[in-house]
């Protein structure tokens, strides 16, 4: 079982910057798939960035330009560098793991953007 622990939440002012990174418990894969989804009050989970491998990316349209994901050589931690910070961007963000038919989520960080 791959457990996962997100930092790097905080609050910041619009137009600012913060990093998150969560790191996995034990080996992944290389094939797996880690990414950063995101809760707002009221709203569904949705996708904000996930990266397969190091270097098959994807972006939600409304963070594109704006964020970016990284990963470590040994496939355990990801990053997720958030500049340009739109209070829209307020919530709990979440770090996924998936792999085949296997899925695991982390405990959420919150990241508050204040207008």
């Amino acid at each position: 079982q791959v457990e996962l622990v997100e930092s790097g939440g905080g609050l910041v002012q619009a137009g600012g910057s913060l990093k998150l990174a969560c790191s996995a418990s034990q080996g992944v894969s290389s094939l797996s798939t880690m990414g950063w989804y995101r809760e707002a009050p009221g709203r569904q989970r949705e996708l904000v960035a996930t990266v397969t491998g190091h270097t098959t990316k994807n972006y939600s349209d409304s963070v594109k330009g704006r964020f970016t994901i990284s990963r470590t050589t040994n496939w355990r931690t990801i990053f997720l560098q958030m500049n340009s910070l739109k209070p829209e961007d307020t919530g709990v963000y979440y770090c996924n793991y998936r792999r085949n038919t296997y899925e695991s989520w982390g405990q959420g960080t919150q990241v508050t953007v204040s207008s």
